[in-house]
């Protein structure tokens, strides 16, 4: 095989090494993030090695002679490679998601590791999902010019050993320097606040103003995503799943999401008439999708994987201004009128309490009632529309 670069497997960091010969190799991956939930019925007979699991990803880097790897480079470096220059290729599984196994890939080309990632379904529901996902992706890519999200240069089904089911996996953008984020408790004055997972350097707590930060850029990636014309959004995020990711440098953050697992309408499609939305549609779109970006934004498992929890009132007023930047980016990018800005904040203005909690109410009213955000969002809903009603009267007093 051209090349024959030498392959070598990982756990979290280059200092978790896996050969056949250790433990690893032959246990099962984990099939949910969250191990403490009942698995899905149709995933009882899924059992895949983690062995099995790295040369699944191999033999998928390996197609048509490592025309997967030299295309991507190609792509994200302008950068032409043969196999041949292709010395190492290490693959680190980062993480068990709730979806997806997802592996770091350091393709090494002169002593220097390129990164990208593969993403991986074991599960019924993750296969699923991962065929939409690469669509979503490449037409996200393809149609909006700044680009928050991950690009992806390669899909496919593998098999893997014995009666194991075969995997689903593409081939992304590694985010370099990026970690996940979650809510965890401070001991040293048993607060709330958000903490980076940085393996590099150790796990910190972010301070209120860079933690306002994080929410602002959050808030206007997915506005920016927003269609306005046909009501499409990012949806399905959460900040449990560690869809944001965050990268400080020299006191500045900056802020990816790493996944789109659908990309759909706020409203059915019959609930658009056939000649297309009115301003007063398209306005009131808007509010539903600002008002369910305020709440969603402040959910979140502490440290990750337990309890559902509720942030602090820093990120309502970070996904307020996150909302109007990723408006302001779309009306710079020619996607919404310039004018539409101000429209729509004259619009919020003449919003009362009253109209926002309405509303809230009715978005609350959509989670399934055994969802774990739901009794959070039930019990915090009334407080959280005063704040947001406040900071909006605030900002624009």
């Amino acid at each position: 095989m051209p090349g024959n670069p030498q392959f070598s497997y990982f756990l979290l960091s280059s200092n978790h090494p896996v050969t056949k010969e250790s433990t690893p190799w032959e246990s099962p991956l984990p099939l949910r993030r969250h191990l403490f939930l009942k698995k899905e019925t149709a995933d009882k007979d899924l059992s895949v090695s983690h062995g099995s699991y790295f040369l699944a990803i191999r033999t998928f880097l390996e197609q048509n002679g490592f025309e997967i790897i030299t295309s991507a480079v190609y792509q994200r470096f302008n950068r032409n490679i043969k196999p041949d220059d292709i010395e190492e290729i290490r693959i680190c599984l980062e993480k068990h998601g709730e979806f997806y196994h997802p592996s770091r890939i350091e393709t090494v080309v002169s002593g220097a590791a390129i990164p990208f990632v593969v993403n991986v379904a074991v599960s019924h529901s993750g296969k699923k999902l991962i065929r939409r996902e690469y669509q979503f992706l490449q037409r996200l890519n393809r149609n909006f010019p700044n680009s928050f999200i991950p690009k992806v240069y390669a899909q496919g089904d593998v098999s893997t050993t014995g009666n194991q089911p075969r995997l689903r996996m593409f081939l992304g953008e590694w985010f370099d320097g990026f970690n996940e984020f979650h809510i965890s408790r401070d001991k040293a004055d048993e607060k709330r606040k958000l903490a980076v997972w940085d393996p590099a350097h150790g796990n910190f707590f972010l301070p209120p103003d860079l933690a306002a930060t994080l929410y602002t850029q959050a808030a206007m990636i997915l506005t920016y995503y927003y269609n306005i014309e046909t009501f499409e959004q990012i949806s399905l995020w959460h900040h449990a799943a560690g869809d944001f990711v965050i990268k400080l440098e020299e006191g500045k953050i900056a802020v990816k999401l790493i996944t789109v697992r659908q990309y759909a309408p706020l409203f059915e499609p019959g609930d658009i008439e056939d000649e297309g939305p009115d301003v007063e549609r398209v306005l009131e779109a808007m509010l539903i999708f600002l008002l369910n970006l305020t709440i969603r934004m402040r959910l979140d498992r502490q440290d990750g994987t337990g309890e559902m929890v509720w942030s602090d009132n820093v990120a309502v007023e970070g996904a307020l201004k996150g909302f109007f930047r990723g408006l302001a980016l779309q009306a710079k990018s020619g996607r919404c009128p310039e004018v539409f800005v101000d429209y729509f904040r004259s619009y919020l203005l003449l919003c009362t309490e009253n109209d926002l909690l309405d509303l809230s109410r009715a978005i609350a009213d959509k989670y399934s009632p055994r969802a774990p955000e739901f009794p959070v969002v039930k019990e915090n809903l009334k407080p959280h529309v005063k704040v947001l009603y406040t900071i909006i009267k605030k900002e624009n007093s």
